[in-house]
Order: C-alpha cells, then sequence, then structure tokens
C-alpha cells in the first residue's frame, strides 16, 4: 500500500440537488461548463492532477498546498465574474476545502484521512468560500493574496481528533490579516488590562442605570439534524424545530427568530458567534433527532452564542408515540434554563398537545413540509395532508389553522391549478374559522382573515384581524407581515413600516412572498434602496416565479435604472410565458384604498415597458367597438373562436340576460357578462370576484375564421358570432 503527503483541494456545488430538481439538464451542462472552462485550466496552470469528479463534487491533488490554495482562490474569484454576468437561477456556487496530509494511493486514485478532512473542510465552507486545515494554514500563511480567520479546532464528522479550520478571506482589503490569531503575549496583556477596565466601567453605568434597561432573552431555535438512516424522515425532524419555535413563541417574557431566518442555516456549518451576530440573539438551541422503528431519541443543547458555553443539555429516549410530550419537556427545559418564569396560561399552552392521534400528527408535519416548498404540486399534496389529518382529529386546532394559511397561499396567489379562486376563498375562511372556534388564542387564523378582509376591502374589520394577530403572536413574524398587508392596501404607509421593522427582528430571512409585501411598503414610502433589496431577495427567494421578478423593475424605474427595469420586465414576462401585464396588475391590486397608490405602480411598470394587455396584444384604436356595438355583436351569441398564443380553441356563450360562460382546452368560467362603457366586462367567482374588463376589436389581420379580438387581464381571445 503506497502512501503519501499531498495537498489535496475538493469543491462540491452548493443546493446542487434543488438546482437539478428545477431544471437537471441544465444544471449538468453548467456543472460541466465550469469543470472544464474554469477548473481543468486553473487545476493545470498550478500543476494540479484532476482525480476525478464525483457527482457535483471534484477530488485533486497537488504537489504543494501553496499551489493548491492559490488554484482555489482563482477558481472561486473568477467564478464570481461569471456569475456576475448571470441571472440569479443560473449561477452556480461552489465550496472549496484544502488540506495538507497523508494519503492512500491506490492507481490514479487517493483516499484516507487527507481526502478526508479535505471533504469535510468542504462542507464548512461558505458558498463561493474556501476553508483550510491547519497544516495547510502552516505551509500558506503570507504566502497567496489572501487573509484568514480562525475557526479554532473543529470536531469533524468521522475524524478521530479535533481540526484547526481557517476560513480563507478573498476581499482584496483582508489581504494579509490573520483574525482571531495569538497576540504577543505583551500586547495581549496590555488590550487584556484595557478591555478589563473598560468592561469594569460599564458594569457600573450599567449597574446605574438597571432599572432603566429592559432585559428580555433572545433565542434562535436552529434546525434539528435528522441523525436517521432515512432522509425522508426530515419531515418530522423539522416538526419537533418548528414546534419547539412556536412553543417558545408564546412566551411573553421571549424573543425568538422565526422560521425562515433560522432554516437558512439547515445543513451548513454552525459558528455560533455568527450566528448569535448575524441573528442579533444571545442564546441558541441546537439538537438532533433520530427515529428508529417506534422508538425516536432527541438531543437538545443551550448554549451563549458568543462564548459557545453550553447552559442546558439534555437526552430524550421515548416512544415515537411520545413526541409530543418530548416537545413539551423540551419547551419547558429551556425556558427554566433561561430563567423565565411562566404564566398559568403560558405553561398551560406549552403542556396541552395539539393532538393526541400521532396518525393525524404526522399527516400535519408532512402538510407543512409539503406548504413550506411553496411549489404549486406540493401545495395540493398538502391540501390533501391536511384534509387527512383534519378528519382523524376533527379538534386538531393547529392542522385548521395551517391549512387555512396554505389555502389563503394558494388563492393570493391565484393558483388556480391547485384550487380554483372561489373554492380557495371559501375553504381558507372555513378553516381559519373552525381554528378559532377550537382555540380563539390562535393568531395565525387572525392573519389569514385579515389578509383576506382587506382584499374584500373590508378595512376595518381587516385592521381589527391583523391587530388580534399580533396581540396573540407579538413574536410572530407572519402576524406582524399580515399587520404590514393590510395597513399598506389601507393607505397607512406608516403603520406598515413599522409591522415591517418589526417583523424582520423577529425573522431577518422573511419569506418570498413576504419580502415582496416589505418591497411594496418601502416603495410607497419612496425608500428605492431598501425596495430593491426587498424585491430582489425575494426573487432570489423563489427561482425562476416570476411573479417576484417583474415587481423589482418598478423600483428600478424610481431609482433611475431605467435599463435594469427593462431587462427585468423582459424576463418576468419568460418565466410567466408572457401571461404578465398592466390589466393584470390593476385588477389583483384594485384593493389599494388609495388609489394614487396603485397608479404610482403601475406607472413605473408602464415605463419599465409591461404591456397593457398579456401576451403582449396591441389593438388599433380605430378598430374598436363602442358599447351599443359591443352588446349587439356578443349578447345573446355563441362566440366561437381561439385564445393565444396557443392557438387553441374556445367557445363563449352569452345568454340574452348576461349568464355566460367561457371553455377552453385548459380553463372553464361561468359567470355573468355586461358591457361598462367600452368594455366587455366578465364578473365571477375568479379574480378575487372582480370584473374583469377589456376592449374588443374587429382586427383586420385577425386568424383564419375569426372576425373579432377581445382581450382582458387574462386573455387575447379571437371569435366569430355563431348565432
Amino acid at each position: 500500500m503506497e502512501r503519501r503527503l499531498a495537498a489535496v483541494l475538493i469543491a462540491d456545488v452548493v443546493g446542487y440537488s434543488r438546482m437539478s430538481e428545477i431544471d437537471e439538464e441544465g444544471t449538468r451542462i453548467r456543472f460541466h461548463t465550469d469543470l472544464h472552462e474554469l477548473f481543468e485550466p486553473k487545476i493545470a496552470t498550478h500543476h494540479g492532477r484532476l482525480i476525478k469528479t464525483m457527482g457535483d463534487g471534484i477530488l485533486v491533488e497537488f504537489h504543494s498546498v501553496v499551489d493548491a490554495l492559490r488554484c482555489a482562490v482563482k477558481i472561486q474569484q473568477q467564478k464570481a465574474e461569471r456569475n456576475a454576468a448571470l441571472r440569479p437561477e443560473q449561477r452556480m456556487l461552489f465550496r472549496i476545502g484544502v488540506n495538507l496530509g497523508d494519503v492512500i494511493v491506490e492507481g490514479e486514485d487517493i483516499h484516507g484521512d487527507g481526502v478526508n478532512i479535505a471533504a469535510r473542510l468542504e462542507s464548512l465552507a461558505q458558498p463561493g468560500g474556501i476553508c483550510i486545515s491547519g497544516t495547510a494554514f502552516d505551509h500558506t500563511v503570507h504566502k497567496a493574496e489572501v487573509g484568514f480567520s480562525c475557526l479554532g479546532e473543529q470536531q469533524l464528522k468521522n475524524i478521530a481528533d479535533p481540526v484547526r479550520v481557517y476560513r480563507v478571506l478573498l476581499d482584496p482589503s483582508e489581504a494579509g490579516k490573520v483574525v482571531a490569531s495569538r497576540l504577543p503575549r505583551r500586547r495581549a496583556i496590555i488590550l487584556a488590562t484595557l478591555a478589563a477596565l473598560l468592561i469594569a466601567a460599564a458594569a457600573i453605568v450599567f449597574a446605574w442605570q438597571w432599572p432603566f434597561v429592559p432585559q428580555r432573552p433572545s433565542v434562535a431555535v436552529l434546525p434539528f439534524a435528522n441523525l436517521s438512516s432515512d432522509a425522508g424522515q426530515d419531515y418530522f425532524t423539522d416538526g419537533i424545530t418548528d414546534s419547539l419555535i412556536a412553543d417558545l413563541t408564546m412566551l411573553s417574557d421571549l424573543d425568538v427568530i422565526g422560521h425562515n431566518s433560522v432554516f437558512a442555516y439547515k445543513g451548513k456549518p454552525l459558528v455560533l458567534a455568527d450566528i448569535g451576530r448575524d441573528l442579533g440573539v444571545r442564546f441558541v438551541v441546537e439538537g438532533s433527532v433520530q427515529r428508529i422503528g417506534d422508538q425516536i431519541r432527541v438531543n437538545a443543547q443551550l448554549s451563549d452564542a458568543a462564548s459557545g458555553d453550553h447552559l442546558w443539555a439534555n437526552r430524550f429516549n421515548r416512544a415515537a408515540a411520545d413526541v409530543m410530550a418530548v416537545q413539551d419537556e423540551l419547551s419547558r427545559q429551556i425556558a427554566e434554563a433561561l430563567g423565565l418564569k411562566l404564566t398559568q396560561s403560558e405553561t398551560e399552552r406549552i403542556t396541552h398537545p395539539p393532538t393526541a392521534n400521532l396518525e393525524a400528527y404526522d399527516y400535519y408535519l408532512r402538510a407543512e413540509q409539503a406548504t413550506r416548498t411553496g411549489r404549486r404540486s406540493r401545495l395540493l399534496e398538502a391540501l390533501a395532508l391536511f384534509d387527512k389529518a383534519e378528519a382523524l382529529d376533527p379538534g386538531f386546532a393547529e392542522a385548521f389553522a395551517a391549512d387555512a394559511h396554505a389555502t389563503a397561499y394558494v388563492w393570493r396567489s391565484a393558483y388556480d391549478d391547485v384550487l380554483q379562486s372561489a373554492l380557495a376563498r371559501k375553504r381558507a375562511y372555513e378553516k381559519a374559522s373552525r381554528a378559532l372556534a377550537l382555540d380563539s388564542a390562535l393568531s395565525s387564523p387572525y392573519a389569514v382573515l385579515a389578509v383576506m378582509q382587506v382584499v374584500d376591502r373590508r378595512y376595518e374589520q381587516a385592521v381589527t384581524s391583523a391587530q388580534q394577530a399580533v396581540s396573540l403572536g407579538s413574536a410572530d413574524a407572519e402576524a406582524h407581515m399580515a399587520l404590514a398587508y393590510v395597513q399598506l392596501f389601507s393607505g397607512n404607509h406608516a403603520e406598515a413600516g413599522a409591522a415591517v421593522d418589526t417583523a424582520l427582528r423577529h425573522d431577518p430571512n422573511l419569506s418570498a412572498i413576504n419580502r415582496y409585501t416589505a418591497g411594496l411598503v418601502f416603495y410607497l414610502q419612496r425608500d428605492y434602496t431598501k425596495a430593491i433589496d426587498s424585491f430582489e431577495r425575494a426573487r432570489d427567494g423563489s427561482p425562476g416565479n416570476g411573479d417576484f421578478v417583474t415587481p423589482l423593475a418598478m423600483a428600478y424605474v424610481r431609482a433611475s435604472r431605467l435599463d435594469d427595469a427593462r431587462a427585468t420586465v423582459a424576463e418576468g414576462l419568460r418565466f410567466l410565458a408572457g401571461r404578465d401585464s398592466l390589466a393584470a396588475w390593476r385588477i389583483s391590486n384594485a384593493h389599494f384604498r388609495n388609489e394614487q397608490d396603485l397608479a404610482f405602480i403601475l406607472d413605473a411598470l408602464r415605463e419599465a415597458g409591461l404591456p397593457e394587455w398579456p401576451f403582449g396584444f396591441k389593438g388599433n384604436e380605430h378598430e374598436r367597438l363602442h358599447g351599443e356595438e359591443i352588446a349587439s355583436t356578443v349578447m345573446g351569441k355563441l362566440l366561437r373562436g381561439k385564445t393565444e398564443p396557443s392557438g387553441s380553441p374556445a367557445l363563449m356563450q352569452i345568454e340574452r340576460d348576461g349568464k355566460a360562460v367561457f371553455r377552453s382546452t385548459t380553463q372553464m368560467v361561468t359567470g355573468t357578462v355586461f358591457v361598462n362603457g367600452d368594455m366587455l366586462c366578465e364578473q365571477s367567482e375568479n379574480a378575487f370576484g372582480r370584473a374583469d374588463c377589456g376592449p374588443i376589436y374587429r382586427p383586420a389581420n385577425s386568424p383564419a375564421e375569426t372576425s373579432y379580438a377581445y382581450v382582458n387581464s387574462t386573455k387575447v381571445f379571437y371569435f366569430s358570432p355563431v348565432k
């Protein structure tokens, strides 16, 4: 068996599985393009040898660890430049680990601890970043134009002894720096003395001000690790994390970071000090869940984020049927470790299980996981799973509340292929009402009702419902964002902005739809820098979703970035297959109480190039029909024709009393048709129950066997009257 000392570089694509799920072929092509155009030339330049590719990973050997590090730096720098020219959904990021260690040689391959440590270092690196071992650092410090941040000794998976780890600082301004390195003894003593004096002075001031300084502990519950051999148990592990967050959020004397922000750390290396600083919390909860047959093992610990000291830890070995009892004990013990004195009502809420039916609870957890993806196919699955949970336990209030929230998202997003608008609206109202009938102390159903009420233009009721949601869930970011949405459309911009600020304190990494709402709030407050940031985060948080692309254009226009605005509109139209239009924005946002707010949005989108009608339809005013002509042409007639852009056949039957039905290969809508001025209007339970109006033209270039063109926010219909 041959052994030798070697410098090992391992690179891996961040989020490869997620990208492949969206576009498997395109992701593979981009990976191989980077391999051949970026990695292979840089490896050759730095005298390395490409050992093999491993799915989305790359293994390289170098004789010199300095060459290995310089190669890694050049790859990441050039990759960042290439990514800057790409749309977010096309960007591929790599993590790289570099180690100097002993390897076992078998033919052209290498393995052993030298390779294993490099692989573990790669998993610790940030997206677009590099981590190296202490042995590599010792030979490369001051020999590459980079800096280093010491992460201390890390216990790496399947590696017996702790390994010193350094993060490479790629910013040119940090070249030559070694952060958190040891100071010379005399200088360290001087600085330590000064620090002690400053701390003492601060303590005196703090003690003097103590009666006036409110003390509130803050905590982030990080996603528990799934240690089960079955990755399909992620939903169960995530459910325990979410339940713990929900329980702690109920406590009035504790600030808890919301789901979206903490789950951003799932599967990533954890540096508690960084997490504490980024999320603004003092304490962090970590844990793991292992489910084996009918047994579960839950490990959890509470740590001081700054010092890393463990304040509390426990292990629970129970039957899976006792999972809710485990969650109860977790919440109570963490509250006690934080020194919180629970009120009687808080104690009762924590100790009261949401359901006694384990099968119903399992369906509920699966439904919640499907809902969080935001994907249409998974939302349909989620609604079916909620139905099963509710059928097994009709008293399961949290299931009805979560069902209402998911259904309202479907309705608000106009996902008619998941559930038609009228049915979604009815279901959301019913589920929210049922949840409150079972448990009037839940905040989520009030938030759902608030959003639906403001869309229905019941502004005062909506504000009352949103305020009730915030009152019951003071640490619930979703409740505060519901209040922001309601105040925004009610015309109360300052109140909306305050609600967004509060939500961001509880959940700095809001969901895409909440980032969109925040963007609208900042836009109407004329804070275009914050609006652009929020809209960009919404777009990046839901890749490939054109609904979160186009809004960015309005902020670009106001920031005098017209080229960016027009490019953004073009990108949004590509994602939405040309369906987006000013008409669609006008009808979906018709619940703005102040018409000038909507006009301020539409004017910017018009300047950015968003067309008036879907699929870029443009009519000639000389060919447009007027009110009486429209009535005589369509009322009491069967209209036969085709829809654009597919050219698929369609029929529209309009009775003399206005009752109508429209059928195409993809759509069937029943409702009422009437003429309003020089527009033909369709009133149905779709489009939030609003009249969808548009003109009719007699175009000279209409498709064969058609005489007229009717356009509104959803369709372009070329037709001829049959009778």
